[in-house]
C-alpha cells in the first residue's frame, strides 16, 4: 500500500465522518464542496475535512482510493457513501440521516 493510502486509510479509519472536499467547512473552493458541508451541517453531525487542495497526494490518491473520479467524496465509519450529488439524493430522501443515526455518528458541537 503507497504511502498516501495509508494516510487516507488513516484519516478515514480515526473519524466517523470524513469529507475530502476543495477548501474548507468555513471556506469551500466550489459549490460541490459547499453543498457537502451544508448537508452535512443539516444533519447536524461531527465532520473531519481534508482539503485536497493542500495536497496533491491526497487530491489524486483519493480518487483511486475509492474508485470515484471526483470531490468531495464522504466517508462514513470507514465506508464510501459518494459525492455530492449522492449525498444530496440521500439527503432528500432521509436517507443519510438515516444512516447518520444508524452508525451513531456524533453530533456536531
Amino acid at each position: 500500500m503507497s504511502d498516501t493510502n495509508e494516510r487516507i486509510s488513516k484519516l478515514v479509519g480515526d473519524n466517523d465522518v470524513v469529507l475530502f472536499m476543495k477548501g474548507t467547512p468555513l471556506f469551500p473552493q466550489c459549490g460541490f464542496s459547499n453543498r457537502a458541508v451544508s448537508i452535512l451541517d443539516h444533519c447536524n453531525v461531527a465532520f473531519e475535512s481534508v482539503d485536497v487542495l493542500q495536497d496533491m497526494e491526497i487530491r489524486q490518491g483519493i480518487k483511486s482510493y475509492s474508485d470515484w473520479p471526483t470531490i468531495p467524496q464522504l466517508y462514513v465509519k470507514g465506508e464510501f457513501v459518494g459525492g455530492s450529488d449522492i449525498m444530496m439524493e440521500m439527503f432528500e430522501a432521509g436517507e443519510l440521516q438515516a444512516l447518520m443515526d444508524e452508525k451513531q455518528v456524533a453530533k456536531a458541537t
